[in-house]
């Protein structure tokens, strides 16, 4: 079952309920003074797992065309174009 986390609008307890999928819908009531309680939302945490998520796993056995490759080609490129 999912654990939901609710703060009670009144006396500003946080408190976790653990409910069914078919229960959602239910009004949950703070366990301090009794108060209908708001569910709160917090971002999911996200795992990367395996090689390929840093910026150094990648650049390791790839090749890039070094800048005065690049200079040449724009060159010409550029140097078709006006003609």
């Amino acid at each position: 079952m999912p654990t939901y986390e609710y703060r009670c609008p009144q006396c500003k307890f946080k408190f976790e309920v653990k409910l069914k999928f078919s229960d959602n819908n239910l009004p949950v009531f703070c366990t301090h003074c009794g108060a209908k309680a708001e569910r709160l939302f917090s971002p999911v945490p996200i795992i990367f797992k395996g090689p390929g998520f840093y910026v150094t796993d990648n650049r390791k056995g790839s090749e890039r065309p070094s800048k005065d490759k690049d200079k040449k080609g724009n060159k010409e490129e550029s140097e078709g174009d006006s003609r």
